[in-house]
């Protein structure tokens, strides 16, 4: 229960990695922020099973991209529990294909909601913190912003840019007792990567050294660490979950 009475946003949090994550952060003790768009069959439903088992959980439906979104999230979780302690940037989407076939619009949908939503949605929570002179933001970046991949330059370039974020507001924010730290999952079992194609996926397990994918829990249990008081010296670093493919 280290994170007793502690308040937790998780964008993007209806289903697949942000639903496991806000039940990391749930089971250690956190009040729970469920985030996703309006559209989203899965959010009312993933609260419900937050609430029956005895978890803190409030829905803000809405668009990361959307800056009067973004602050109204952040005013509901601050009316509701008191505080925003934790931030997790997990909202994020592909549309991938080879760079001479995409779109502006693949290109520009991509961007907006994986990377200028995460800095609304910091920009918005960072307010409350550093009045509090406390809290923790958590990117979830990806190996695609480290190495890129063939057929997802606007999503590599996007996590790459969710990397460069993470580094400055560590500076910015360091000195309110803010930590930003961003975590670069490899290959993760979820609907996003079910739909790669299988000669992508054989090509990472033969790059892999423990020679499997990883899960959302995987990835998990990292946010919980650094959304705890373990990890209060570490800011401004890029943990990669990703089974060795990138040392």
């Amino acid at each position: 229960m280290q994170l007793k009475g502690k308040t937790a946003i998780i964008t993007g949090s209806a289903r697949g990695l942000g639903k496991a994550i806000a039940l990391k952060l749930a089971g250690m003790g956190a009040n729970i922020v469920l985030n996703d768009i309006a559209s989203s069959k899965d959010i009312d439903s993933t609260a419900d099973e937050f609430r029956a088992m005895g978890y803190n959980v409030i829905v803000t439906k809405g668009d990361v991209r959307n800056k009067d979104d973004v602050e109204n999230m952040v005013n509901k979780a601050v009316e509701a529990f008191g505080s925003v302690d934790i931030l997790v940037n997990n909202a994020g989407i592909t549309r991938d294909t080879l760079i001479i076939k995409m779109s502006e619009e693949d290109w520009d949908d991509v961007l907006d909601i994986n990377l200028k939503g995460a800095f609304l949605c910091t920009k918005a929570v960072a307010r409350v913190m550093m009045k509090q002179r406390s809290g923790k933001i958590i990117n979830i970046a990806s190996v695609a912003g480290v190495m890129g991949n063939p057929g997802q330059a606007n999503y590599s370039a996007s996590k790459a840019g969710l990397i460069g974020l993470t580094k400055t507001t560590a500076k910015e924010l360091a000195s309110r007792g803010i930590t930003c730290n961003a975590v670069a999952p490899g290959l993760i079992q979820s609907k996003m990567t079910e739909v790669l194609p299988e000669k992508i996926k054989e090509n990472y397990l033969k790059n892999m050294p423990l020679g499997r994918f990883g899960t959302p829990d995987d990835v998990a249990d990292v946010v919980g660490f650094l959304a705890s008081p373990a990890s209060d010296y570490i800011t401004g670093q890029v943990i990669h979950i990703d089974g060795g493919l990138v040392m």
